[in-house]
């Protein structure tokens, strides 16, 4: 019986489940937008429709990408904070829900034929209730909950090696699944209908079988509140000259800039990345681009790894920094991509590139309670989406000049970026995390003065 209530605290099969569906999806939305946007522009002269199609995929996308990115903002910290005042499944299952409605829609637009435009009001509802950001908050807050301080960059890790595996076995299959049953159904029919079975799966196990699993004890104090942490800092700041900002407030602080700096590398390149694929000289199918994006989720697979043996003899800033590092040479390397085998190497390069914030969530759990980890995780999910919004909008523009100029251009912009974030190393010295305290501060100072 142990066993079993133990197994059932697992989120591991909502985040394989729901990682499968938005594979398949991804993909789906892809080739189902290019092949309406192929139709639209089909009088056009064939030296023209690559790079009218290219054009109109990339407009769809920034549309779609600003939908989806900013209407979280409107519902995702009200989710958060009722997961942790009343729940733990709140911003776990109205996003589920918000998943299977608007995959619902896109298979609708391709059996009746709707106007691809219907895909916006799609984002909007999955957006309004949590979408992503909510989603991957409240899962992060499941897996800190569960775990001790020590071991809290492991277990952290092994959730995003879930999601990269259930990624990479989705993205293989969806190319087949996508043009498979062309002859009987509809393209993109079992691929979509796949998707919104994975999801309708995932929000059946939250809602009746996920239980919220205990807080793991880190350490044999009880983390204080709020106002012990500021009586703390009160008597300390009238007792010496020392600075009153609170050393852990500065941390978070970093912390977050460490992740948004990075995270506007990455965003920006990734979402250029499928029209790159499927533009000339590599001009990509439907099977194509499942390997490639099956390729991406490798990467999991092998941070998680990097983690593993890392965490034993490196500390966490060391581990962050290596992340970029390969991150940043392998996006170099796919600025020159004008053949398949390159774009696996480029790819083999960016083995440890998911390191940095899985680590930098470990250490802003070790910086507050374990009430505010659903707070503070969907504030910088939210910190990430609305980055990833402004530089989704810039890089699609940006592509679009540069397109006939140079179609990498984009991925040396990211490289830049990447070793910009690298360079300010703003984690380093005493906001490591490891550093001793000035003040003493407990390892779960409170947050409410950061909300």
């Amino acid at each position: 019986m142990v066993g079993v209530t133990v197994m059932r605290t697992w989120i591991e099969p909502v985040v394989a489940g729901s990682q499968v569906a938005s594979a398949f999806y991804d993909t789906a939305l892809l080739l189902v937008v290019k092949n309406y946007y192929n139709q639209t522009n089909a009088t056009a002269p064939s030296h023209a429709l690559e790079d009218a199609q290219q054009k109109a995929v990339s407009n769809f996308y920034i549309i779609y990408n600003l939908v989806l990115g900013l209407s979280p903002l409107v519902s995702a910290y009200g989710l958060s904070k009722l997961g942790d005042r009343i729940h733990r499944k709140i911003p776990i299952c109205f996003p589920l829900l918000g998943y299977l409605g608007s995959k619902t829609l896109l298979l609708l637009l391709i059996l009746l034929g709707w106007p691809i435009e219907v895909m916006y009001g799609a984002a909007a509802f999955n957006g309004l209730t949590g979408g992503f950001t909510t989603l991957w908050a409240g899962v992060m807050a499941l897996g800190s909950l569960g775990s001790s301080e020590s071991k809290r960059s492991l277990r952290l890790i092994v959730i995003e090696l879930v999601y990269g595996l259930s990624g990479f076995l989705g993205s293989m299959a969806s190319g087949y699944l996508f043009v498979g049953f062309s002859d009987r159904y509809r393209e993109g029919t079992v691929l979509v209908s796949c998707s919104i079975a994975c999801y309708a799966f995932c929000l059946l196990y939250s809602t009746f079988v996920l239980t919220v699993p205990k807080t793991a004890a880190s350490c044999p104090a009880k983390p204080k509140s709020a106002e012990e942490v500021g009586s703390q800092l009160s008597a300390h700041t009238k007792s010496s000259s020392s600075t009153p900002v609170s050393p852990s407030k500065l941390i978070i602080t970093m912390l977050f800039m460490a992740a948004i700096l990075y995270d506007l590398a990455v965003v920006g390149a990734m979402n250029i990345l499928p029209l790159f694929l499927l533009r000339e000289p590599l001009s990509w199918n439907a099977i194509q681009i499942g390997h490639g994006n099956a390729a991406g989720y490798v990467i999991f697979i092998t941070s998680f790894l990097g983690v593993f043996v890392f965490s034993k003899y490196l500390k966490d800033i060391t581990m962050i920094m290596i992340g970029v590092a390969s991150f940043s040479a392998g996006i170099l390397i796919m600025a020159f991509v004008r053949w398949t085998f390159l774009f696996y190497i480029a790819r083999a390069v960016m083995l440890f590139a998911l390191i940095p914030l899985p680590t930098i969530r470990s250490m802003l759990s070790k910086h507050v309670e374990g009430s505010s980890y659903g707070k503070v995780f969907v504030l910088l999910q939210l910190s990430l989406v609305t980055t990833g919004v402004v530089t989704s909008t810039a890089y699609n523009k940006i592509y679009q000049n540069t397109l006939n100029w140079y179609s990498g251009f984009c991925f040396i912009l990211s490289f830049l970026f990447g070793c910009i974030s690298f360079k300010e190393k703003p984690l380093h010295g005493e906001g490591s995390g490891y550093s001793s305290d000035p003040v003493n501060l407990p390892k779960h100072a409170a947050t409410d003065q950061l909300m």
